[in-house]
């Protein structure tokens, strides 16, 4: 069993030990950051490391059964080496594709916003159901969300949404989501029950957690302060607490909402500022900025990524890696690995070509 090569097993052993010997500095833990992101990349190599090793015990496994069904010529165990042999088959795709999240980003937080475009009502309703699908696929994945910003719609849903989605790789994971997103279906706003199609954007960030070498002219910044949206007591109701910050130059728009005082969504969305004028840095001489944020396209017909049709039949397609589902219910409760993980091998799959 080889796969060990093709996983870079050797060199994430050494950078353990590299990373094991660097604690043991003196004055290690006097930087508490810093020494956080140590342990979280050394926890992500440790599973990397276990996982392989359970992989191959499993490989083993199968190869054990497999010899013993043919020395004793024994028919029965055949259903007990499909089982075991497709299980193992699932984990190894499983650890390919992580193999894939190599990218400089793809290990941090994710910072996702939606916003409903063309279909008035139901575009907002479809933010919130889209919304509710990443929070669920969160959850499954064992990570935690974080609602930053929110502007309700007029009658249902949202306007606009930002979470944060906090995980090992949970960007390298969902920069498979950038883009429109399409729903079809009868409309419970529309009183006529006519079929109705509506869109939403998605625009997914890495949360950079490090010390961004970024210079920002206060001069070039409007800071508006609103209200916080929603429930939350008379400390959302009566201050203007909430952040919006456009960055003139670029036109680039954060807010925050979630903090407790004003002088910390400041801090929050300065942080967010810092990112993405990073990000735009890094990208600027190419003819896009496709690497990171994905192109900038009309929320309406004929831009989206992936169409989500409940009406007249159920199907769930993307459009850049033809991945069906035709369970929508099952994809808007958050099963969408599926899609992320076809995302990813073709996305390997058009770099090297």
């Amino acid at each position: 069993m080889k796969w060990g090569i093709h996983f870079d097993l050797a060199k994430k052993k050494d950078r353990v030990t590299e990373i094991e010997q660097t604690m043991e500095e003196h004055g290690f833990w006097d930087d508490s950051d810093r020494a956080q992101g140590f342990m979280k990349e050394l926890k992500n190599l440790k599973d990397v490391i276990e996982e392989y090793e359970h992989l191959k015990r499993d490989y083993e496994d199968v190869q054990t059964l497999i010899q013993m069904g043919y020395e004793e010529n024994d028919e029965s165990l055949i259903p007990e080496i499909e089982e075991a042999l497709n299980a193992f088959i699932g984990e190894l795709d499983e650890l390919k594709l992580r193999t894939l999240l190599s990218g400089e980003y793809d290990k941090y937080n994710a910072i996702l916003t939606l916003h409903a475009g063309a279909g008035g009502t139901e575009s907002c309703d479809w933010a919130s159901m889209l919304c509710r699908m990443y929070q669920r696929w969160a959850d499954k994945k064992g990570f935690t969300t974080e609602m930053i910003d929110f502007l309700d719609g007029d009658e249902a849903g949202f306007k606009s949404v930002t979470l944060q989605i906090n995980g090992i790789n949970a960007y390298g994971y969902l920069k498979s989501e950038r883009g429109v997103h399409r729903l079809v279906r009868i409309s419970p706003f529309n009183a006529a029950g006519k079929r109705q199609t509506s869109f939403v954007s998605c625009d997914v960030m890495p949360d950079i957690e490090d010390d961004i070498d970024i210079e920002i002219n206060e001069e070039e910044l409007r800071i508006d302060t609103y209200r916080s949206s929603g429930a939350g007591g008379q400390h959302v109701n009566k201050t203007s607490s909430a952040i919006r910050i456009t960055h003139l130059p670029t036109n680039i728009v954060v807010q925050c909402q979630n903090e407790r005082s004003q002088l910390q969504n400041k801090d929050r969305a300065m942080k967010m500022l810092k990112a993405k004028l990073y990000l735009l840095r890094q990208q600027e001489n190419q003819e896009k900025i496709s690497g990171i944020r994905g192109e900038v396209k009309d929320i309406a017909w004929g831009n989206q990524i992936r169409s989500y049709v409940m009406q007249p039949y159920m199907l769930v397609k993307d459009h850049r890696t033809n991945e069906e589902v035709g369970n929508a219910i099952n994809v808007l409760d958050g099963n969408l690995d599926p899609f992320i993980n076809a995302y990813l091998k073709w996305n390997a799959q058009s770099s090297i070509t």
